[in-house]
């Protein structure tokens, strides 16, 4: 990829790094970070000050063809030639969530101003709205660690109970 001077026109740096060709880009909130998806089925983050790569997301099985973050910068969500949507956690490179439903190529995602929903649209003809809010994130997370909050011994007695009411086992 390359950035240029949109004044000048002058070349800014290249940035190397993927194996295969560069499907889709998109610039975080505050345009610190590019965040590039490849036809090498890798997301890479980018630090625009110094051309660095932050870190790369081994994000899909298929090509990466959409990319879109959320409005305060935190959450990633990646489209694929894989059918599925992915959400990232951009400071810790973790994958949140995998969202299925498409039956087809997933060309295009795009995440809400309020940073609520997400909607993509497919090669099959479809565009699906899922939630992603905090509810959501709340929800799946703590399906994930009700039961090392409740029987960890090193974790205090108030916090046992955090995800009491949340999610799937209530």
């Amino acid at each position: 990829m390359k950035l240029w001077d949109l004044n000048t026109g002058e070349l800014i740096r290249t940035l190397l790094g993927h194996r295969y060709y560069v499907t889709t880009v998109s610039f975080s909130p505050d345009g610190q970070t590019l965040a590039s998806g490849s036809a090498d089925t890798t997301v890479k983050l980018w630090d625009l000050e110094n051309g660095e790569l932050i870190r790369t997301l081994p994000a899909h099985q298929g090509s990466v063809n959409s990319l879109s973050f959320s409005p305060d910068g935190q959450t990633l969500a990646s489209g694929s030639a894989d059918t599925t949507v992915k959400l990232w956690n951009l400071n810790t490179g973790e994958l949140i969530s995998t969202l299925q439903g498409h039956q087809g190529y997933v060309g295009n995602v795009s995440i809400s101003p309020d940073g609520q929903t997400l909607a993509s649209g497919s090669y099959d003809n479809t565009v699906k709205l899922w939630p992603i809010g905090f509810d959501l994130l709340m929800e799946r997370n703590c399906d994930r660690i009700r039961n090392y909050l409740r029987h960890n011994p090193t974790v205090k007695e108030e916090d046992k109970h955090l995800c009491d009411g949340i999610g799937t086992q209530k």
